[in-house]
């Protein structure tokens, strides 16, 4: 766990009740953006992929000890992270938080050996979109097409090699 002003980073299961308004108000917003097919988004994944021995991760910031946004990341491949729900509470956007997030999740990654991030967005987010521009992912699609001729966009991030870490790929 760890402070920075009055936001603390928790790790935590997916079956932490304060998860609930993360997967809550994903499932919303996917649902408005996506219709039925976003059910199956938020469930792709078994919830263990999220926890340390599979090579994951879930967290949350607290603020005053409610959650206020959140992510997790899943192993990939043995040197690439996946980016999951990235989330900010609806009450708290404009904070700049999703932007803490991405960062915690990037140090988390890079600490446990991973080389590189990597994560999809839909064609139907372009606030994740211009987040992850804005926070040096490099798009691997062609941002002059139309987002819904692309269908998921992906991006991907090289991590810094951290002296503990240098050489090593990430193994659960």
């Amino acid at each position: 766990m760890t402070h920075a002003g009055e936001l603390t980073v928790v790790h935590v299961p997916v079956s932490d009740p304060r998860v609930r308004p993360l997967l809550r108000e994903l499932g919303d917003e996917y649902y408005r953006r996506y219709g039925k097919a976003a059910h199956a988004e938020i469930s792709r994944y078994p919830d263990e992929e999220f926890t340390t021995p599979y090579g994951g991760i879930l967290l949350l910031l607290l603020e005053h000890g409610e959650p206020v946004a959140g992510g997790a990341f899943r192993r990939y491949d043995a040197s690439t992270a996946e980016l999951k729900r990235i989330w900010t509470h609806s009450a708290h956007r404009r904070r700049g938080l999703a932007r803490r997030v991405v960062a915690e999740l990037e140090r988390e990654a890079s600490a446990r050996g991973y080389r590189r991030v990597y994560l999809t967005t839909g064609p139907r987010q372009p606030e994740a979109r211009g987040l992850y521009l804005a926070t040096g992912f490099a798009p691997l699609f062609d941002t002059e097409a139309d987002p819904e001729t692309v269908g998921p966009l992906p991006f991907e991030k090289h991590l810094p090699a951290t002296a503990a870490h240098q050489g090593k790929a990430a193994h659960p």
